[in-house]
């Protein structure tokens, strides 16, 4: 298989010594300074990949895992080994598909359990096994909403309190528009209840993406990966997690074609800080919206993970596992 073509190739280039970069950073606001030493570089880990996605730091077992869509499979970084196949399949586990994206994509931890945006399988499932021994076998823990198959859960984050918020778009399936597979009238933001219960939240986007709190949980932000409307949005939760209000967080739709890559996932850290994916690399906002800067790549970057330090940021861009060093 193709995976294994190419853990060849990675574990040739993970044996030198030679340390190969790529992209640059971009200053425009001094508050950067505080996040991203001014010497910091972006290296390559790995490369090869087919389409990378939904990095997860794992601090347990102190790995990096991601996906790679269309390959359905999800590799491990170490800073021992490097890039190394961690599970297949990932995100569809029959027979026949016409997906072009039938693989995992966002992945998320919750209580020592690896948690899968599965596109091919089109539900939000659970890895039935350790972290440290991967088995492809898995458990739903949501497949539809009012009786309907999901198209294909790209993100999800998980709230405190145990609840999963995820995002639906259609890019796991055969054809993105008017699929006859497509079961849901909308491509919206649920939330699947820590006992179970799934709820719309939003139904107004057109490609809801990436998705994450901001600190203190009573607001979420919501990629749309739409060329017409390359925005992020924020949302503002009432005291029962329904969604009481919307707004523009940033606008993007302007720098769509002048560089590689639209809004998909992103990360926030403590501070509130927000490091998104989009045109041009990974923006870099405040939690008001005002952009400190940006992590130029030449390709389409799909999302990022922080370390448990926040002094590290990984990146999977397309064909890279990237690693930013932001400050020591």
């Amino acid at each position: 298989m193709k995976y294994v073509l190419l853990l060849a190739a990675l574990v040739t280039a993970c044996a030198t010594k030679e340390t190969k970069t790529i992209g640059s950073i971009e200053r425009i606001d001094a508050g950067l300074d505080n996040l991203i030493s001014k010497d910091a570089s972006i290296e390559i880990l790995g490369e090869g990949f087919t389409w990378s996605e939904g990095p997860v730091w794992v601090e347990k077992e102190n790995m990096l895992l991601f996906s790679d869509v269309p390959e359905n499979v999800i590799y491990k970084w170490t800073e021992e080994k490097g890039v190394v196949p961690y599970l297949t399949p990932s995100g569809f586990t029959g027979t026949e598909t016409t997906s072009r994206e039938p693989g995992s994509n966002g992945l998320v931890l919750h209580n020592d359990s690896l948690i899968l945006c599965q596109h091919g399988d089109r539900r939000i499932a659970r890895m039935n096994s350790s972290l440290d021994n991967p088995i492809a076998n898995f458990s739903t823990v949501a497949s539809t909403y009012e009786g309907k198959r999901f198209s294909s859960p790209n993100d999800a984050v998980f709230k405190s309190n145990g609840d999963l918020f995820f995002t639906d778009p259609p890019y796991g399936l055969g054809q993105q528009n008017d699929d006859p597979e497509k079961e849901q009238p909308q491509n919206g933001v649920y939330r699947v209840s820590s006992t179970g219960i799934v709820s719309l939240l939003v139904d107004s986007l057109t490609r809801p993406n990436g998705i994450i709190f901001l600190p203190g949980e009573k607001k979420f932000i919501v990629a749309n990966s739409d060329p017409e409307k390359a925005i992020w949005y924020e949302f503002e939760l009432n005291d029962k997690d329904s969604v009481q209000q919307g707004r523009i967080f940033y606008n993007a739709t302007s720098y769509v074609g002048t560089e590689k890559g639209l809004p998909d996932g992103l990360k926030a850290d403590k501070n509130g800080n927000i490091f998104a994916s989009g045109p041009g690399g990974i923006w870099i906002f405040n939690q008001t919206g005002t952009v400190l800067g940006k992590i130029k790549i030449p390709e389409a970057t799909a999302n990022c993970a922080l370390s448990p330090d926040e002094k590290t940021l990984y990146i999977t861009s397309d064909m890279y596992l990237l690693r930013l060093r932001m400050r020591d």
